[in-house]
């Protein structure tokens, strides 16, 4: 009998402890704008227990679901997670975002890189001119593009950052099937109306 009592009084406590986890790892995918791996949430919480953040990031997920908002947590591979808007929505707010990620000019170099990866960096020079040095220079310096030595040149890709970001495929065939639906709706936006 005195167990049972010992459970029961201590069942608020451990609700709250767990309600006080959750809105920290809410905070953190919420502040990171980017996915965090279970090693990133567990020093928020305190923990090494993979286990326990997964747990807790599972709970998470399913309480986003329930909610029917417009955001939602992911689990994406290699044990990551993120809190994003869904793809529902970003098309009638997009036009709200204060600061885009980059300027058009690195944007359209990311572009070019990401619909013709893999591409070497003297290619993306020659079609998009010898700014675009400072651009990749940039590009990689957030993690969207990696470059891989080959011979003399170098070979650029996309990061599994940038896919996840955009929201995109990590296979870079489907990857590219997306990106050219995505420029030909923003093409069709773009056109005048008559």
């Amino acid at each position: 009998m005195q167990k049972m009592e010992k459970l029961t009084t201590n069942q608020p406590l451990q609700d709250e402890k767990m309600r006080h986890e959750l809105a920290l790892l809410e905070a953190a995918l919420y502040v990171a704008g980017r996915p965090l791996t279970l090693k990133e949430l567990g020093s928020i919480l305190k923990t090494r227990s993979k286990k326990k953040v997964k747990n807790l990031a599972k709970i998470l997920m399913e309480e986003y679901a329930k909610r029917k908002s417009a955001l939602e947590i992911l689990e994406l591979k290699d044990e990551r997670y993120v809190l994003q808007l869904k793809a529902d929505y970003t098309p009638r707010v997009r036009r709200l975002v204060n600061r885009p990620l980059l300027s058009s000019g690195p944007l359209k170099t990311l572009s070019y890189i990401a619909y013709r990866q893999p591409v070497s960096q003297k290619k993306v020079v020659e079609v998009r001119g010898h700014h675009a040095y400072g651009h990749i220079k940039l590009l990689k310096e957030m993690g969207l593009v990696a470059g891989e030595r080959k011979g003399r040149s170098t070979v650029l890709r996309t990061t599994e950052y940038f896919a996840d970001y955009f929201g995109l495929s990590h296979d870079t065939a489907t990857m590219k099937r997306e990106l050219k639906r995505v420029f030909e709706d923003f093409s069709k936006q773009e056109k005048p109306k008559q």
